[in-house]
């Protein structure tokens, strides 16, 4: 099973940066290939979210149920349906001075053994791509 993990460091402070990334309904403002995410639920420190996204022309959908540990500054979010057979991470802030590091991983299983040593490696480069675009545009957030 691919597994990516970016990270940045954004100047900020911790809440801030941690307020942005749970508010995951106005990504698609800010981050070009989302095309929508609905709030489905909302529960305490939990939501349930269902993600439209547009990647090279191909239309990804899923849902997912995100839990907040706004004490840690850490999202751990799951799959609960959609195209990728597993997908799942979490998000870490961690303060370091005026600045903190920010990463942003995935676990991913695309779910067809046969073509999966093929499409693993190109769709571990696409995650790893995608992560990147949502620290950087959450830095630009953060920074602007």
């Amino acid at each position: 099973m691919p597994y990516v993990e970016v990270k940045t460091v954004i100047k900020g402070q911790g809440q801030q940066i941690f307020d942005i990334v749970k508010d995951m309904p106005s990504y698609p403002k800010f981050m070009k290939d989302l095309v929508s995410v609905e709030l489905l639920e909302v529960g305490d420190n939990y939501d349930v979210s269902h993600w439209v996204s547009n990647v090279d022309g191909r239309k990804i959908v899923w849902t997912e149920k995100d839990t907040f540990y706004p004490e840690e500054l850490k999202i751990t979010y799951a799959q609960t349906e959609g195209d990728l057979k597993k997908m799942e991470g979490s998000w870490q802030i961690v303060p370091q001075g005026d600045s903190c590091e920010v990463s942003l991983a995935v676990d991913f299983e695309f779910g067809i053994p046969m073509i999966a040593g093929l499409l693993n490696p190109i769709l571990k480069r696409k995650v790893r791509e995608n992560s990147e675009n949502m620290l950087n545009s959450i830095k630009e957030q953060i920074e602007k």
